[in-house]
């Protein structure tokens, strides 16, 4: 269930300067709170068992749980928070994979300037397609990058 006024976000990724930068980039809009950052998969699915973000942005490669099993756990707890899942690669199985998880979006990193605000806004609403290069939609699901 989304925040009045702003969107809870809870940062997974193994980078800390990343997610540092991806922290400071939503801190400059007032739509979004970061609620939490996640170093690896276990902490980033205990963090939103405990914090109930309204959406969970998922570096893939993480230590411990990758992204696209800590995205599979989420959903098998039955939280029903979107995840956005963050990657640095453009290999379109990892999409798949990511989709087969219960990602509701995907991001690469090359695209978080542009792509980051809509890819978070767009899953934590109504359902949309989302691109920054134009409107490519990940099988039903809001796709970015």
């Amino acid at each position: 269930m989304l925040s009045v006024g702003t969107l809870r976000v809870l940062i997974a990724d193994d980078h800390s300067l990343f997610a540092k930068t991806l922290e400071a980039l939503l801190a400059g809009n007032p739509e979004f709170e970061v609620v939490g950052i996640a170093e690896d998969g276990l902490e980033a699915v205990g963090l939103a068992a405990t914090l109930c973000p309204d959406v969970v942005l998922m570096d893939i490669e993480m230590p411990h749980l990758d992204g696209i099993a800590a995205t599979r756990r989420l959903r098998e707890l039955g939280l029903g928070i979107p995840v956005v899942v963050l990657t640095a690669s453009e290999d379109p199985s990892l999409a798949e994979a990511a989709h087969a998880a219960g990602a509701k979006g995907y991001l690469t990193k090359d695209r978080i300037a542009s792509g980051l605000v809509p890819a978070l806004l767009g899953v934590a609403g109504p359902p949309a397609s989302l691109s920054a290069d134009g409107g490519a939609e990940l099988a039903g699901r809001a796709r970015v990058g």
